[in-house]
């Protein structure tokens, strides 16, 4: 993925530690993109290491890259990389991050491809308790015992639909790039055509066949990733509702509750994150 003025982390070398004695290991992060100099603070580069590892944002929004899909990451969900899966972080703005590197003697029962898991609020105190404990501790200890009661939580674990799945099919990307770069553009298949080189019942073939979602879900999909993103970082709710281009408030709001449960304000308190105003 191809990010302007992008600060890249240095790697994190946990994730190659093999160590049946620590099944989890915790890491803490605090990301802060520098003023005026990177639009964006991410990974070092794509990569892949031995361990599992449970990537969770404790306050702020992250998009994690897994093969072809992409995720907006909220503080109500996590996400999951099994062993040996390549993967890419992102974060657009202060993040508090909060990484659970697991060996792979430890991930029976869990997801073998990447997936987000809404966190709930124990597995969330869980988490923040793991990093205080860090590394250092013993089999059969409290520590060792608590890293147990995690692993037992992220198997019972829900799992969120709300990933975004790329396409291969040249035709269909350049739709999908475009509309990554525009979120808000309303037009309908039949007018990508030009773009796309394709007619709209190709491309409505193209984005089932390729994504496994219509044109339609699949861009509401897009713009719920960006109202996320956009809502976590503290806009209002009428202004991320017409850049998304929506007519009304209303019409948006409506979509926001059928798609989360929740009205925009509500999702927000939520998270922890002060009320946005309309």
């Amino acid at each position: 993925m191809t990010v302007e003025k992008l600060t890249r982390l240095a790697p994190v070398m946990l994730g190659y530690r093999l160590d049946a004695g620590l099944p989890v290991i915790p890491l803490a992060v605090e990301v802060s993109p520098p003023q005026m100099q990177a639009r964006e603070v991410g990974c070092a580069a794509a990569h892949a290491h031995p361990r599992g590892q449970l990537i969770y944002a404790s306050s702020g929004a992250m998009r994690v890259v897994c093969g072809r899909d992409i995720w907006v990451v909220p503080p109500s969900q996590a996400v999951w990389v099994p062993p040996n899966q390549e993967h890419e972080v992102y974060f657009p703005g202060d993040v508090a991050l909060r990484n659970l590197f697991v060996d792979p003697s430890a991930t029976a029962g869990l997801p073998e491809q990447c997936t987000v898991l809404k966190v709930t609020p124990l597995l969330r105190e869980l988490i923040l308790k793991a990093v205080r404990v860090g590394e250092e501790y013993l089999p059969e200890s409290a520590g060792w015992r608590l890293m147990q009661v995690i692993l037992d939580e992220l198997r019972q674990a829900e799992s969120t639909p709300l990933h975004l799945p790329m396409a291969r099919d040249e035709r269909a990307m350049r739709v999908i790039e475009a509309l990554l770069a525009d979120p808000g553009d309303m037009r309908e298949l039949d007018a990508w055509g030009t773009v796309a080189g394709a007619s709209g019942r190709t491309l409505a073939r193209l984005f089932v066949a390729e994504t496994g979602l219509t044109f339609g879900n699949w861009r509401k999909r897009l713009q719920l990733q960006e109202a996320i993103h956009r809502l976590d970082r503290g806009e209002q709710v009428t202004r991320v509702a017409f850049d998304l281009g929506y007519r009304s408030l209303s019409a948006f709001i409506e979509m926001f509750r059928r798609e989360l449960g929740a009205s925009p304000t509500q999702y927000a308190r939520l998270q922890g994150n002060a009320p946005v105003a309309m």
